[in-house]
């Protein structure tokens, strides 16, 4: 699947990992359920999208914990920028 495509979709991706289809709801206004989905799960690209989640919500010490837990720095640019970052490189 490329970006365009799951920024498209009308309805989540079912077929893709945890942290892509975190990322649709997302995408759509639904942080709850974006967060729910990754809140669990054990992968790093799910912490990686758990991390951008805690930082959209301003709560950069919950979210460096988490960029932390997925091996990733942290993101200094604008939130939009952050999104298709994590989703480029987890569609890829």
């Amino acid at each position: 699947m490329q970006l365009e495509g799951l920024i498209e979709l009308n309805t989540c991706p079912d077929g893709e990992a945890t942290a892509v289809r975190a990322l649709w709801y997302d995408k759509r206004g639904d942080w709850n359920t974006a967060h729910e989905l990754v809140q669990n799960a054990s992968d790093r690209d799910s912490a990686w999208v758990h991390a951008y989640l805690h930082r959209k919500e301003g709560d950069l010490a919950n979210a460096g914990y988490w960029y932390r837990r997925s091996g990733r720095s942290s993101f200094n640019g604008e939130l939009d920028r952050e999104w298709e970052a994590i989703a480029r490189e987890l569609l890829s």
